[in-house]
């Protein structure tokens, strides 16, 4: 596994920032069972140093620093095809106010991921749950710690597709209703949302019109809507289905969406694209009876086999 890794000075000036944080926690992980190659932009890479964290780990790998090309040159692996020199995916903790979020280079990385369908991670909540998942299927056992990212029945989710993607967004719904019909809440947008609650009739949803609660539609307001969601810690989660080769007149509102999500970075999680979002479910579907055996021992069921 590959991982271009890079973190914005909020995140790795001090020794509580999000960047150290992760990197600590999962430290032991690295050196033991994920074992992945770190290619790591300047800045970030002189924070780990710093701290005493990673050293002498042979798979963290130096690139120049921002101003220098190294965010440039992470576009380019994202992009690369050889597997001995792309990356899988890009952990790029992004501060909000921080001018250097909004370079070229920046929204290229984000939209690269997007095409390629590779996880893009700009906050410490969607970085933390991609490591726990990623460490699962590599055999580990999940983490009591990261429990409370997984209850849903307690959260709520934003669904959001771009026009030439709603239709990809309903059918995978329609493929993974009983996953996301265990949220608490489900929120879209006007249109999205309308697809979504015909999707929920079909399945024989008690109140098929309120299956998700819809806002206005994304050029009318509705990304703004979602954004106040998660500012107020409402809304955890948005899987938002991005068309990146279209231009789009409410560029901005998408942003402010982005943008509230790492507002709340320890809280939020946002996935992009189909192949993320696809692979999340089918994680967070193993990882639930792999953490709790007991249950679904009691409820009869077999005890479930390790990845």
């Amino acid at each position: 596994m590959r991982i271009g890794l890079a973190s914005n000075r909020l995140h790795h000036d001090t020794s509580d920032g999000a960047l150290v944080r992760l990197v600590r926690e999962w430290e032991g992980a690295f050196r033991t069972r994920l074992r992945p190659t770190l290619l790591t932009v300047g800045r970030t890479h002189a924070a780990l140093a710093r701290e005493g964290l990673l050293d002498g780990y042979p798979g963290l790998l130096a690139l120049p620093y921002g101003r220098d090309g190294g965010l440039m040159r992470l576009v380019a692996r994202v992009v690369d095809d050889d597997p001995a020199q792309g990356v899988d995916a890009i952990i790029y903790l992004m501060d909000p106010v921080d001018p250097s979020s909004v370079f070229p280079e920046a929204h290229a990385l984000k939209r690269q991921c997007v095409i390629h369908g590779k996880p893009f991670l700009s906050t410490l909540a969607g970085a933390r749950e991609w490591l726990e998942l990623a460490h699962l299927r590599a055999g580990g056992a999940p983490s009591v710690a990261m429990d409370g990212l997984f209850r849903f029945e307690e959260d709520t989710i934003a669904l959001v597709a771009h026009d030439a993607c709603k239709d990809r967004m309903a059918a995978f719904v329609a493929e993974n209703f009983e996953f996301f019909d265990r949220f608490a809440q489900r929120i879209a947008t006007g249109t999205t949302g309308g697809l979504l609650n015909e999707v929920a009739r079909h399945r024989g949803a008690a109140e098929p019109d309120r299956w998700v609660t819809r806002l206005k539609s994304g050029p009318l307001g509705g990304d703004a809507q979602i954004a106040e969601w998660l500012l107020d810690r409402r809304c955890r989660r948005v899987v938002f289905f991005e068309d990146p080769h279209v231009a789009r007149q409410h560029e901005a509102d998408i942003q402010l969406l982005e943008r509230a999500a790492r507002t709340v970075g320890d809280y939020a999680i946002c996935i992009a694209d189909e192949r993320t979002a696809r692979a999340w479910v089918q994680g967070c579907g193993v990882r639930d009876p792999v953490r709790h055996p007991a249950r679904d021992l009691k409820a009869g069921g077999a005890a479930p086999r390790r990845p």
